[in-house]
């Protein structure tokens, strides 16, 4: 059939009646998105739409893109995160959005002058309540980019934003209880938008450290209000560009505070293998002290997103055919510094997972052991991942025909090699803050590049699979087994660990071609080692014993028209498998893949939208899919 977009909502994917202990309600994300509170984004265009609006969008409302064009999402979020970066938190929009610049906050003001020298004589200066633009002006920089703003020099203000980065210590800081401000208010506007059972809109922020050029980012997700987030200033890159002194702040905030709090990495392949090194930021070799922080501060990573898809590279899954999606290998983040070979094994997730097993060897703790997420890093107040209705993710990225040939504001990346991607699912029992934040702690969460894909994943010694309907695989995993994030108990008497897995389409998307468990270990020589399992294929498809590959599904995609036909594939797959090659005496980790059948890529749709030549510089047809966490298996 024709993909068609509907303006439809689809009621949660729920378990067995009474199940109230169990999550067993699916609900759809986005932890990792920018408004105008963002630097970036605002001189990239998205000056006028904030939080608020972001909130709104994710609930289904209609809003007016930067560009001018009126966007709404056809199935509204159940729970998002706007994360805007904390490194000059909303000092544009501070000094220029009348939603941001008129709220009112109070500080404490720093003395200069006489006033300085005085001192103590003087006493504590009193506390002054005024406008969020009327503090910022009382600073060196916010009253230098105001300028800039007012004499419509986005430029020259960016290019101060960029150098206060990369010298801070040649710029005045903006004064933390402003700062502390700005993200208390930005945080009472989540709160507004929270509503327990209905939305979840969770506090966050990204932490933007750029090592060298090479991308260490982290968002940052709270669990409580404002009124717990608001105790503190964001902590930012410009205070410290070392993870682990961001992970001192989060323990201090919830030491000091009693809030709970966790960070999520993103974007391993632009850090040009030290995101997921065997070594910390100074170069030495991770400590069990540096395992256990990372193992407690992150236990979720985002795998795919606008910069590319993070799974794994072709270069490191040479017998994976699925490997190279939506791949971005050019160099880091800056793109100053070209990649090698050797770098791509740290920045990937299956990679990386086995070098946790690796580590954990010399540590005993894995300090890799996170589930997978998506998100979509869009810088447009607008959290899109549909390939069939791309929205962009910046402004400059926005439909039209020019973003086929153009550069995202004329000076970054083609358009054409921005990824559509993606979602994060959690698995909960309801939609509330504390449900989402703790699904995320027990990495009972997965990662989609954007389709809908219901997908369960457990692991147990003696399930009987007996029920593969969705409530019966459901009610068997949690009773028998443990579900995708979690850790395998060993077992002593022999047998290999049994799997029940289940996968439904998107209900408005594409057919399933396959399900596949990926698995992970480190041999006695300390190599990795990975094999993946076609454990589901539709339309009566077998492997083949002798190349163990399976046949492709075929391809129904018109590319002229951007059609596809679900005339191939399966609309869901429910199965119990156990490993054929277990050895007991070996760790290992699982995955579970879900591939849908090849559908136009949105460069496809957009040729054929506006009656564009076709891009040669990607892919006319992609296979969509999602990503489980994996299960651990440890052995005695």
């Amino acid at each position: 059939m024709r993909a068609v977009i509907l303006a439809i909502s689809i009621l949660a994917f729920t378990g067995p009646a009474g199940a109230g202990d169990t999550p067993n309600k699916v609900l759809w994300g986005d932890l990792h998105l920018h408004s105008n509170v963002s630097a970036d984004a605002y001189t990239l265009g998205t000056t006028l739409l904030g939080p608020d609006a972001a909130f709104r969008f994710a609930k289904g409302e209609e809003i007016t893109s930067s560009s001018g064009i009126q966007g709404r999402l056809p199935r509204p979020l159940d729970f998002l995160s706007v994360t805007d970066h904390a490194e000059f938190m909303g000092v544009f929009a501070g000094l220029t959005d009348p939603k941001l610049r008129d709220l009112t906050i109070t500080y404490v003001p720093k003395r200069t002058g006489w006033r300085a020298w005085l001192g103590g004589v003087l006493g504590e200066p009193e506390p002054v309540t005024t406008t969020i633009r009327e503090a910022l002006l009382t600073t060196q920089i916010g009253s230098s980019w105001n300028a800039a703003l007012e004499a419509g020099d986005e430029a020259g203000a960016f290019q101060q934003f960029v150098d206060a980065l990369s010298q801070p210590a040649a710029f005045e800081r903006i004064p933390a209880d402003i700062r502390r401000g700005i993200w208390l208010e930005l945080s009472k506007i989540a709160d507004r938008h929270n509503e327990p059972g209905v939305f979840t809109a969770m506090i966050g922020y990204e932490w933007s450290a750029v090592s060298a050029g090479n991308n260490l980012h982290r968002n940052v997700i709270f669990r409580g209000d404002a009124a717990l987030a608001g105790q503190i200033a964001p902590f930012s890159a410009i205070d410290s560009q070392d993870p682990e002194a961001l992970w001192a702040a989060l323990a201090a905030y919830e030491e000091t505070y009693g809030g709970a709090v966790l960070a999520i990495p993103h974007n391993g392949n632009l850090s040009n293998g030290i995101m997921f090194s065997e070594e910390d930021l100074a170069g030495h070799p991770i400590s069990p002290d540096y395992a256990e922080l990372r193992h407690r501060w992150e236990p979720v990573a985002e795998i795919t997103q606008v910069k590319g898809d993070g799974e794994t590279h072709p270069a490191v899954s040479p017998s994976d055919p699925f490997a190279d999606f939506e791949t971005w290998d050019e160099g880091n983040i800056i793109r100053g510094q070209a990649k090698t070979k050797e770098m791509l094994a740290y920045e990937y997730a299956r990679p990386a997972l086995a070098v946790g097993l690796k580590i954990k060897r010399s540590t005993q703790v894995n300090p890799y052991e996170f589930g997978f997420i998506g998100s979509t890093d869009a810088h447009t107040s607008l959290a899109t991942a549909d390939s069939h209705n791309y929205f962009g993710k910046f402004p400059g990225s926005e439909p039209s025909i020019s973003r086929l040939t153009s550069k995202m504001a004329g000076v970054l990346w083609p358009n054409v090699s921005i990824t559509a991607s993606g979602y994060v699912a959690v698995w909960a029992r309801e939609n509330t803050r504390d449900e989402v934040f703790a699904a995320l702690k027990r990495r009972e969460v997965y990662a989609s590049t954007g389709p809908r894909i219901a997908l369960r994943f457990f692991a147990g010694w003696a399930m009987s699979g007996d029920d593969l309907s969705a409530t019966g695989v459901a009610e068997e995993g949690y009773r028998m087994g443990v579900p995708m994030g979690a850790l395998l108990p060993a077992k002593l008497d022999g047998g290999a660990p049994m799997f029940l897995l289940r996968a439904d389409k998107d209900p408005l998307g594409a057919h399933l071609d396959r399900l596949q468990v990926i698995k992970g270990w480190v041999d006695a020589s300390g190599q990795r080692q990975e094999r993946i399992y076609d454990v589901a294929l539709s339309d009566g498809r077998s492997v083949d014993v002798e190349t163990g590959q399976a046949p492709d599904v075929g391809n129904t995609v018109d590319i002229a028209a951007a059609t596809y036909e679900n005339t191939i594939g399966a609309e869901s797959f429910a199965l119990k498998w156990q490993d054929p090659d277990f050895d007991p005496a070996v760790d290992a980790f699982y995955y579970v893949r879900a591939i849908e059948i090849p559908t136009p890529r949105w460069s496809t749709y957009d040729a054929a939208r506006f009656g564009a030549p076709l891009p040669d510089s990607v892919p006319p047809t992609i296979q969509e899919r999602a990503y489980s966490s994996p299960i651990w298996y440890y052995a005695p």
